[in-house]
């Protein structure tokens, strides 16, 4: 009788198989990067629509001053709401290392005036010298013809 020597030992191969590893992981960056922008933590208002709207990229900023305005008049500093009264000197806190003194307004567009208003006078007593008021550009699209 023969003895049966079996070589499986020396067929295992022990490299590793990068390329599924790198597969999921480009998977995850393209994921991560169409869902980065989404997750701006902003407050959800409707802007008003203008024609000779201008662009603010400092407003998209991180460390910039948003005041949003919901259509129910609650006033929101960042993503907290806070009061009218309460306004001006949590803004006054939040502005008083940085060099440019800008506030930028997120305002429904069926937004109460007088409370934007009110919430202008209370960034403007402040001490805050310009404001600027966030709108989305109309699209000048033809209207279609009945052909």
């Amino acid at each position: 009788m023969a003895i049966v020597k079996r070589d499986e030992g020396k067929k295992v191969n022990s490299n590793i198989n990068v390329t599924p590893m790198v597969d999921v992981m480009l998977v995850l960056l393209i994921i991560f990067m169409v869902i980065t922008p989404m997750l701006e933590n902003k407050v959800n208002v409707t802007l008003a629509t203008t024609e000779n709207a201008v662009a603010m990229d400092d407003a998209s900023k991180e460390d910039a001053v948003t005041v949003a305005i919901t259509r129910d008049s609650k006033v929101y500093l960042g993503q907290d709401q806070t009061n009218i009264s309460d306004l001006g000197a949590k803004t006054s806190d939040l502005l008083t290392n940085k060099t440019t003194k800008m506030v930028y307004f997120r305002s429904d567009a069926r937004a109460h005036y007088g409370t934007v208003m009110d919430a202008i006078d209370a960034v403007r007593t402040a001490g805050v010298d310009e404001i600027g008021l966030l709108t989305e550009n109309k699209t000048n699209t033809p209207p279609p013809t009945g052909e």
